[in-house]
């Protein structure tokens, strides 16, 4: 079943553009949405859910246009971009209290759940907590009201190993209920422990949205002294002993030795590279 569909969004700054952007996500898939800083990761969940207003293009939720249906489709939808930054004086029990106010489908044991797992203190107020864990209070809102899709922003950014680990758990747990996860992140460790696919967007495009296996197996890494007399080389990087640089996985390489490439080497030879998008990919 698609979740969200999100069709041609395009949104224009001075310096930057997202083109045309879209993309599909379904129910019991975690999809790893990369790409460096800046190349319009936020912007797309921003406009997505009406906190940017795209230039055209848009959003649809459960079969319904986000435009004229917005209330019924944040019930649905759970959003987490950074930690809490608000009412930084209130008690973390107090916000929990007014915000389930919000949602008829709360879930009071899955909020419980969430606090005792990230170790949150109802009795602090969010000017008491660390960075990572105002993130930890965001998702626990997130996940206390029966979100049928996540859309998370850097979720696990500022929790340390053990916090992240968990928090994967429980993506992936939400995955075999059903669930959908939209998620951004430059940790590729991450993407590797949960993901179903990935997003890859590069300069406000989207250049590549495929399984992650088979993302991965698209690709071969070379390593070399000497520059080879081959074509198709993106992105060569200085190594201790040499070089190495990517190709197609269905290259001619004349010989040449090569290996798997990581998700975390693809994503630094395309980077690096001087190719347009669409011959890149």
């Amino acid at each position: 079943m698609t979740l969200c569909e999100v069709n041609k969004l395009s949104k224009s700054y001075p310096s930057f553009r997202l083109d045309g952007v879209s993309f599909k996500v379904s129910s019991g898939e975690i999809v790893g949405f990369i790409g460096k800083n800046g190349a319009g990761k936020s912007t797309t969940l921003k406009s997505m859910l009406g906190f940017v207003k795209p230039d055209s293009g848009g959003a649809s939720f459960f079969g319904k246009p986000f435009i004229g249906n917005e209330t019924e489709i944040k019930q649905r939808v759970g959003y987490v971009a950074g930690g809490v930054d608000y009412y930084q004086k209130s008690k973390l029990g107090t916000l929990i209290d007014t915000t389930k106010r919000f949602y008829p489908n709360w879930d009071a044991e899955a909020c419980r759940r969430c606090l005792e797992r990230f170790e949150l203190d109802i009795r602090k107020t969010p000017s008491e907590l660390s960075a990572g864990m105002k993130v930890k209070l965001a998702l626990t809102l997130a996940l206390s009201h029966r979100a049928e899709l996540l859309i998370l922003d850097e979720p696990t950014s500022g929790l340390d190993p053990v916090s992240r680990d968990e928090l994967l758990d429980i993506f992936l747990s939400l995955r075999d209920e059903g669930k959908g996860i939209l998620f951004s992140t430059h940790i590729i460790a991450d993407l590797e422990r949960c993901a179903d696919r990935i997003i890859y967007i590069r300069r406000g495009r989207i250049i590549a949205d495929s399984l992650l296996g088979d993302f991965e197996r698209g690709w071969r890494i070379v390593r070399y002294s000497e520059r080879p007399d081959i074509s198709g080389l993106i992105g060569e990087r200085r190594e201790r002993d040499g070089f190495s640089a990517l190709v197609r996985a269905d290259a001619r390489l004349g010989g040449l030795s090569n290996e798997p490439a990581s998700l975390e080497e693809i994503m630094l030879h395309i980077e690096r590279g001087d190719q347009d998008e669409g011959s890149a990919l």
